[in-house]
Parts: structure tokens; C-alpha cells; sequence
């Protein structure tokens, strides 16, 4: 797997470019004017990502009727040294449709704890805690 990132402006935002070619937008989350997300908020993007695609995929194949998935991840961090990484992650997973509580709460146990290769990076830094939703108001 391979990216690049080129900078696009005099200060700090930058182009990353994956291998499909699609683009995401980082900048410096202390600018004035931010014109796209954090590394650290990409962080926790890649982990609601990840875990989205497992879910989906999962459900998808027990033939559940997803009809709105969203997925809030906040990240709690702690001082080490002069930087400020990640101590925990907390996943609240948002799911409508015909939907088994128990199978979605499965697909979320089986994309955090085994198959979503970007909580597994963290396992053993960062705890991460998850919550499953299914058609709550």
C-alpha cells in the first residue's frame, strides 16, 4: 500500500492521494482558515471507516435491511512528551432498517476485535470502546 502527499499552499495543506487516486485534504487544525482534516482526525475517521465497511459487509451478508448507517468516533488523548496521542477511542454506531439488535451487535463485535485492520493497529496503544444503535431515536 502507498500514498503521497504533496503540499498545495505556502503553510501547511496538503493533497493526499491513495491508489484509486481519490484525494483527502489535510491541514493544520491551528489555522486560521482550515481547508481540510487533521492527521489525528484522520485517525479517527480511518477507524469509523473501517469499521463501517466490516459492518456493512457483515450485515449485508445476513441479509439486514440497512437503510441509514452513521458512525461517531471521539478520540481522548493525553500529553507525552510534546506530543498528544491517542488514549482511547469511543465508536457509537448508529444503525436503521431491519436490523437484529443481536447481529449487529455481532458484526460489531467481529469488525472491532478481528477483522478492521485499522482498530487491530491500535489494539495495543489505544483502547477503543464501541456502542451499537440500532433504530434509537
Amino acid at each position: 500500500m502507498k500514498i503521497t502527499i504533496e503540499r498545495k499552499n505556502k503553510d501547511y495543506l496538503m493533497e493526499a492521494t491513495g491508489k484509486s487516486g481519490n484525494k483527502v485534504m489535510i491541514d493544520h487544525s491551528g489555522m486560521e482558515v482550515v481547508q481540510g482534516v487533521s492527521p489525528m482526525e484522520l485517525l479517527l475517521m480511518g477507524v469509523g471507516s473501517c469499521s463501517a465497511i466490516d459492518m456493512i459487509s457483515i450485515l449485508k451478508k445476513q441479509r439486514q435491511e440497512i437503510t441509514s448507517y452513521k458512525v461517531e468516533v471521539e478520540g481522548e488523548r493525553y500529553l507525552l512528551d510534546d506530543s498528544r496521542p491517542f488514549k482511547e477511542m469511543h465508536v457509537k454506531v448508529f444503525l436503521e432498517g431491519a436490523i437484529d439488535p443481536d447481529k449487529a451487535q455481532r458484526a460489531a463485535d467481529l469488525s472491532f476485535e478481528k477483522y478492521c485492520s485499522v482498530s487491530k493497529t491500535f489494539d495495543k496503544m489505544v483502547a477503543i470502546q464501541y456502542k451499537v444503535f440500532v433504530n434509537a431515536s
